[in-house]
């Protein structure tokens, strides 16, 4: 490949990436002004329908979060230098690993458990 060639391919792959940052501020800034806007109209957090609001605000913020994690992976993928380099091959699967996971999940479950108890008696 010539000097040429492998210039302009650095230049749509950097065009690329910097298209898709101004897409996802774009869609950020909505993001949050949608949010803004609707806790501006919705007034105090403290009446009814504020199920439904923090619901909303979750779901846009993992909406975004989605978003972001999107872009890294993407960017990664298009940057030209990130092209040259790849990931190593995940290791196998070891009962240790099975293990970890399982006292995650008794950790998570009783850490809910205790929420749901503590919440049950200070309500």
């Amino acid at each position: 490949m010539s000097e040429i060639e492998e210039w302009a391919e650095f230049r749509r792959a950097r065009g690329q990436v910097l298209t898709l940052y101004i897409a996802v501020v774009i869609l950020a800034i909505v993001g949050a002004g949608a949010l803004a806007l609707y806790c501006y109209e919705l007034g105090p957090l403290v009446g009814p329908g504020v199920e439904s609001s923090f619901g909303f605000a979750v779901a846009l913020m993992f909406l975004l979060g989605a978003l972001i994690v999107h872009v890294v992976d993407r960017m990664q993928r298009a940057w030209p230098l990130g092209r040259r380099f790849a990931p190593a091959a995940p290791g196998p699967v070891t009962d240790l690993d099975w293990a970890h996971v399982v006292e995650v999940v008794i950790l998570v479950t009783a850490g809910g458990a205790i929420a749901y108890v503590l919440g049950g008696i200070l309500a």
